[in-house]
């Protein structure tokens, strides 16, 4: 793991492994900062009874743990494991997990290339970090949208080939998707065609986002019904589209006289 800094703060969580359990307490080694070690007192272990700390930690778990005291001269950590919530544990181990995969595919990058780690790192990772805030989202980018980010980057054409290899055997991104029902009316003698308007807007304000890899698909359930479905990979994103969409063909709907209701479905 590259270490940021060299000892953690208080109120952090860190994932560390167990190594070694006393009836007093247990030593762990912070995978976080290149093993450093960290004591976990008895009392930091948990709030509920237990006949021994030996029923709750074991040697070589992983676990996650928040700092609670830090000695910066003496290079001293003690932590707490009962002070972890359920979701910071979850959250935690998700960032440390993704973290850990993302590491692994700049090292077989680097090793099918003949360069160090710490220049791979150095030359792509901290980029992607910096623009998109955590290492496993720039793969992920790179898995969408390709070479074009590396370009942008200005990551080394070195790199590209390679790179692009690996992100495309090991990160897999999968789609997902919001739909609602859409009801078109119109009395107007050309109502079909009024109605043909409509639906071409909606899709010219989804294929903006088309560089997003943003889909936009309709399907006619039976007159005037019509199934809506966005397509992309953050419901974030396609939330807005939907909206986009939405805004636009209402407000065409409007000025053409047709009768425009939205129901969205669940997900």
């Amino acid at each position: 793991m590259i270490t940021k800094k060299e000892l953690p703060d208080v109120g952090e969580l860190v994932v560390a492994t167990v190594r070694e359990v006393y009836d007093y307490g247990a030593y762990l080694n912070l995978d976080d900062y290149g093993g450093l070690e960290a004591y976990l007192p008895w009392s930091e272990v948990t709030s509920r009874w237990v006949r021994s700390i030996h029923d709750v930690v074991k040697p070589g778990h992983k676990i996650v743990v928040k700092v609670i005291r830090v000695n910066r001269k003496r290079k001293q950590i003690d932590v707490s494991l009962k002070r972890v919530t359920n979701s910071e544990r979850k959250r935690k181990m998700i960032e440390w997990k993704r973290l850990h995969k993302a590491y692994k595919i700049l090292e077989i990058v680097a090793q099918k290339i003949g360069v160090s780690f710490d220049k791979i790192y150095s030359e792509v990772g901290e980029i992607l970090e910096k623009e998109y805030g955590e290492l496993m989202a720039g793969l992920e980018e790179i898995a969408i949208r390709g070479e074009d980010v590396l370009r942008e980057l200005q990551i080394p054409e070195n790199y590209h080939g390679v790179l692009l290899n690996e992100v495309k055997r090991h990160v897999e991104i999968r789609r997902v998707k919001i739909s609602g029902t859409l009801t078109l009316r119109s009395k107007h003698g050309d109502g079909v065609n009024r109605i043909i308007e409509v639906l071409r807007s909606m899709r010219d304000a989804v294929n903006k986002f088309s560089e997003h890899n943003v889909k936009l698909n309709i399907y006619l359930i039976g007159s005037p019904r019509y199934r809506i479905e966005i397509e992309g990979y953050d419901y974030k994103s396609l939330e807005s589209v939907l909206e986009e969409a939405l805004t636009r063909g209402k407000d065409l709907s409007e000025k053409l006289g047709v009768e425009f209701v939205f129901s969205r479905e669940k997900r």
